[in-house]
């Protein structure tokens, strides 16, 4: 049953998700990363399928580490060439990853060229099913974050 107080409300809680999302992703202070990423580096050893860990930097980031007890709090799909060059000559994006407050996007790989960093490849894929699993993230851009 959909009724205008209900979409008030949803309309209401996605404002102030969108208000909690935008502080939660400002940086924290005084973050500093062991050893970041030789990008050149980085980018010789993604093959498209590649899961990439960050270790991220934003007040989110720090809660996710703590709760998974884990040194990462964020993940991206490289999709290699999968996605155009921009027009304006700017850097390919060769990552999708879902942010809070933003949803599913694609991003250049030097986005995080200053984070620490670790590659998780899973063992056996098929070309094929590492084609298939750039062509899944790759449809999902432009999905947006449930902020409910």
């Amino acid at each position: 049953m959909t009724t205008a107080r209900n979409t008030a409300l949803d309309r209401g809680l996605d404002m102030l998700g969108r208000a909690l999302a935008r502080k939660l992703n400002r940086p924290s202070s005084g973050y500093r990363p062991y050893t970041p990423s030789d990008y050149e580096k980085l980018f010789r050893a993604l093959r498209p399928g590649d899961v990439l860990l960050v270790e991220g930097r934003a007040h989110i980031s720090n809660a996710i580490k703590y709760l998974t007890q884990s040194t990462w709090s964020h993940a991206a799909v490289f999709v290699g060439n999968a996605l155009p060059a921009p027009a304006d000559g700017s850097e390919r994006p060769r990552l999708v990853e879902v942010n809070l407050g933003e949803g599913c996007v694609a991003v250049p790989l030097s986005k995080y060229a200053s984070y620490n960093t670790r590659i998780c490849r899973a063992a056996g894929l098929t070309a094929a099913e590492r084609a298939e699993v750039v062509g899944f993230m790759v449809e999902r851009i432009g999905l947006r974050y449930d902020m409910r």
